[in-house]
């Protein structure tokens, strides 16, 4: 009977070495070039970011500190504007990307793992995904204790800007 390795990888049983490391290059090279492709397709890196309310929200200014804590919530507290609801945007927006590697030095998959133990724990609910900017900025507008980032490109007049993010 052949060991489960190798019927998995149809190594012949008399190859040896020489047929289990031929297997293992076989499967080394696709991964390889799968990798290379992702970091290839990865999008390119936004520009200047700010965290935003809407412009008629009674939300104060915040700190870098205050809002990575707002965004990996340790806190629900929004300075002078009560609860937070957090907004987001995007999977694979360069922006979102870019926002959290800044504000709390994590990827997207971080995040991901982050939301989903806080989410399936009961302590906290992820952030609700809002479109694009246009769709974030209205959901900005709809709720006073809404809370979300934008490029700062993307900053109008519908937006209060409460830190800025080099």
């Amino acid at each position: 009977m052949a060991h489960r390795f190798e019927s998995i990888f149809r190594v012949p049983r008399r190859a040896g070495l020489q047929g289990l490391c031929r297997a293992a290059a076989g499967l080394l090279l696709p991964a390889a070039a799968l990798a290379a492709w992702a970091g290839a397709a990865a999008p390119a890196a936004a520009g200047p970011l700010v965290v935003v309310a809407g412009a008629r929200s009674p939300a104060s200014p915040l700190s870098a500190e205050q809002a990575a804590q707002l965004f990996l919530a340790k806190t629900q507290a929004l300075a002078g504007a009560g609860q937070a609801a957090l907004l987001d945007l995007p999977e694979g927006h360069a922006a979102r990307e870019a926002f959290y590697q800044r504000l709390a030095g994590k990827n997207p998959a971080q995040m991901k793992a982050l939301w989903s133990r806080l989410a399936f724990s009961g302590s906290a609910q992820p952030p609700r995904v809002a479109a694009g900017p246009a769709e974030l900025k209205k959901q900005l507008a709809a709720d006073a204790n809404a809370v979300g980032y934008l490029d700062k490109a993307d900053v109008d007049a519908s937006v209060k800007v409460l830190l800025a993010l080099d």
